[in-house]
């Protein structure tokens, strides 16, 4: 799962919420050094995405991709995903997702003396640049896949995925939805 959805799952903390993000960020660092709250919502994080990785209905979505991009179906589904919990927000939640994200943004704001320096700086990017609701258009979730892609250090064919997700759409927004919900259930019973 993506930045969002971490954050939807979490405790509305300012601590849980840092902890559920941390998990992205956390190589090298000593969980046992953070506050309890933290250590926990970073717990979480793991088992939400041990979850995810496993689920069959986030399987059966990666067979969707063609072979050349599928090895890395499982990071433009981590993103898309946000997409689908924003197009899907009131099935969810009764609280608007403007003022979910908004308050979400308040706690990492507040939060960065408890998060590494690479996570400080893209929650610095995320708020500023407003990551969690750019993600409703799915130009965008195209856009920041095609940014991951830059990142990769080897040649690879991921650029250009939303081509995919677009032809796509329906079929991939029928796992989640059939997955979404047992993950609520899962974190909820953690």
């Amino acid at each position: 799962m993506n930045h969002l959805a971490h954050l939807f799952l979490s405790p509305p903390s300012m601590e849980a919420r840092v902890g559920n993000l941390l998990g992205d960020f956390a190589r090298g660092l000593k969980p046992e050094t953070l506050p309890q709250e933290v250590q926990t919502g970073l717990k979480f994080h793991r088992a939400v995405d041990s979850f995810t990785d496993q689920h069959p209905e986030v399987l059966a979505a990666k067979t969707v991709f063609s072979a050349q991009r599928r090895r890395f179906a499982g990071v433009a589904l981590d993103v898309l995903f946000d997409h689908y919990l924003l197009r899907h927000w009131e099935k969810f939640e009764r609280k608007p997702s403007s003022v979910f994200i908004r308050e979400a943004y308040e706690d990492l704001d507040r939060g960065q003396y408890l998060m590494p320096t690479q996570m400080i700086r893209v929650t610095q990017q995320m708020i500023r640049h407003d990551w969690l609701n750019s993600y409703r258009n799915l130009d965008n979730i195209g856009f920041a896949l095609d940014r991951i892609a830059q990142r990769i250090r080897f040649p690879n064919q991921f650029a250009g995925i939303i081509t995919e997700i677009k032809a796509n759409d329906r079929k991939l927004e029928t796992h989640f939805l059939n997955f979404f919900p047992e993950l609520i259930e899962f974190y909820q019973n953690l």
